[in-house]
């Protein structure tokens, strides 16, 4: 048996490590990272496409058109005014964002999302074929267009599923990104 051999087999500095986060935590913090990149004032939603092997494929978050003055924009959700003066008329959906913006096919993706899909979100993602919804909130439960989008996923047998983060998650990153300035 050579010196290295010995060293190894006696375990000199191996030390047991497992990661804080669980694949699920992990892609939802970024797509509520990737939330804090929408300038909408009311809702801020964030969107990750993750393959099997767990690499992200593409990302998104709830912004304007691209290319266009935002200044001539509405962000303002009142209904009470015609379409063409509400965010709704001109706001491009996290997903839609990633879905655009994506390099690879999604294909039998998971995608991790900040806020159920909208029917017409769930429009784009039963096109693309992806396999699994992971989010984490599902506000608008119970709306005719949850529903709808809820019928759409089943339909296209794709599987959706709230995430609930640990109570501890959120305040543990806080403590961590404290300690880490100056």
């Amino acid at each position: 048996m050579t010196n290295v051999e010995i060293k190894m087999s006696e375990n000199i500095n191996l030390v047991p490590v497992t990661s804080y986060l669980n694949w699920d935590e992990y892609f939802m913090l970024q797509a509520m990272m990737a939330s804090f990149k929408s300038k909408d004032p009311n809702t801020k939603v964030g969107c990750v496409f993750v393959d099997d092997n767990n690499h992200q494929l593409s990302m998104g978050y709830n912004g304007q058109i691209t290319g266009i003055d935002e200044s001539k924009i509405p962000w303002g959700n009142s209904k009470s005014v015609p379409l063409d003066q509400q965010k709704y008329a001109y706001v491009v959906h996290s997903e839609a964002n990633a879905i655009l913006h994506a390099k690879a096919p999604l294909a039998n993706s998971r995608c991790y999302v900040t806020l159920f899909p909208c029917n017409e979100c769930a429009k784009m993602l039963a096109t693309v074929k992806i396999k699994e919804i992971v989010f984490l909130s599902d506000k608008y439960n119970g709306t005719v267009e949850n529903s709808i989008a809820k019928r759409i996923l089943e339909l296209s047998n794709i599987n959706y599923r709230e995430l609930k983060l640990r109570s501890d998650l959120v305040s543990d990153m806080s403590k961590y990104f404290q300690a880490m300035l100056p």
